[in-house]
């Protein structure tokens, strides 16, 4: 019988998952559970995701707005700090925020416009338009700010989040002055000490701040690599793809991720004698088309996956073959002409004009994002993603 299914995403329910649970054990009987309902049955080449929420909890990997304070003061001293580019976010900064204001005597907050590097618009390009505004080199007090384009709240949350920051570093009793510019040395008329805050462009942004003579310069995967008085920590990462706990605490990304889903994948052989991938996944990297929102505010998509899951794919393009080389073919005929090309593909086709259109993405960010997209962020209670046939193709 001609199989008719593909790629296959399921999202499996869990437990609510508290510090210390045997996070591991908890995964694969899971797994197992939904294969003895005749959910399915497990393949070699499956893969299994978890959140890295779930794998953070487990760990007990939080830390306190106190713990960020001490690293903040202990790297800055009384020095006013320049915090540029933070996203716009209740859950990802907010409480970072606090930790920094509740550190220092004064900030200087400078932010991206007319969005954060996520997509967080303050204003839209028009508005910047009609009041001749250039981004790339207009460099705005608050004051400016208000008087051309007034409070803006954003489009989904409703927040104003220039007046939020404002205020929850001046309840820290913390003076803060607010500046708008998109050029990371701007700051630098202000202060020379500075936490950089954007996460996909940090290293440039540390690059060009010291080149123009900023002294003290630390991203947040700088501030919390260590324990403090017994905090969770994240030595890659720093405070890099934390969120929101509570109003003085968050979450960190999780540690020891490689090892973690190397362990998981040598107790589902020892189990099933099939060998699965494994991975933890973050945030999806997809964008929006309507909100604009880009959705990856974690460092990386992927913090920890098995070696099955490195690499790119390398896939020829169907519909290229049928209009071009296998124009004049139809039905039996060209479905097997196609499948024969697949059989016989070069081991890497880049640059190959039958490969034009394939996602040109790594696995281990495909996946995380299928991962992402099937469990959501709210609750539907799925942390677990079992995927299969990801590496299947026509032929299969």
């Amino acid at each position: 019988m001609e199989r008719i299914t593909g790629t296959i995403s399921r999202g499996l329910r869990a437990p609510i998952i508290k510090q210390g649970d045997d996070l591991k054990q908890i995964l694969v009987d899971t797994v197992l559970k939904a294969q003895e309902q005749n959910e399915f049955t497990v393949r070699d080449k499956d893969i299994i995701a978890l959140t890295e929420s779930i794998l953070a909890r487990s760990q007990g990997n939080y830390c306190t707005v106190d713990d960020i304070a001490a690293d903040v003061k202990e790297k800055f001293g009384d020095s006013t700090i320049g915090v540029i580019f933070p996203i716009l976010s209740r859950n990802r900064f907010a409480i970072v925020l606090r930790g920094f204001a509740r550190g220092a005597k004064k900030i200087v907050l400078q932010l991206g416009y007319p969005s954060d590097e996520v997509g967080n618009h303050l204003v839209d390009y028009d508005a910047l338009d009609a009041a001749g505004v250039d981004p790339y080199e207009d460099v705005l007090t608050e004051e400016k700010f208000v008087e051309k384009f007034g409070r803006p709240c954003h489009t989904f949350t409703g927040v104003d989040y220039v007046s939020y920051y404002k205020n929850i570093i001046q309840s820290e009793g913390c003076e803060v002055e607010i500046i708008f510019a998109n050029k990371p040395k701007a700051v630098l008329a202000y202060t020379d000490s500075v936490i950089n805050c954007d996460i996909h462009t940090r290293f440039r942004t540390k690059r060009l701040l010291k080149a123009a003579g900023a002294k003290k310069v630390y991203g947040m995967d700088d501030i919390m690599t260590a324990s403090r008085n017994g905090s969770g920590y994240n030595d890659k990462y720093g405070l890099l793809g934390s969120n929101k706990a509570t109003e003085e605490s968050i979450k960190l990304f999780p540690i020891n991720c490689m090892e973690f889903v190397e362990s998981v994948q040598k107790l589902m052989f020892e189990k099933t004698g099939k060998l699965v991938e494994v991975m933890v996944y973050g945030d999806g990297a997809f964008k929006d088309p309507i909100g604009k929102i880009w959705e990856l505010a974690d460092p990386v998509v992927s913090p920890g996956y098995t070696d099955g899951l490195e690499g790119a794919p390398n896939e020829l393009k169907l519909k290229y073959l049928a209009d071009n080389k296998y124009a004049d073919l139809k039905g039996d005929e060209l479905k097997e002409a196609i499948k024969k090309s697949i059989t016989e593909k070069d081991s890497q086709l880049k640059g190959q004009m039958a490969s034009e259109g394939t996602t040109p993405r790594r696995l281990a960010d495909l996946v995380g994002s299928l991962a992402d997209l099937t469990s959501g962020s709210g609750d539907k209670g799925t942390p677990f993603v079992y995927v299969q046939g990801y590496f299947d193709n026509y032929t299969d």
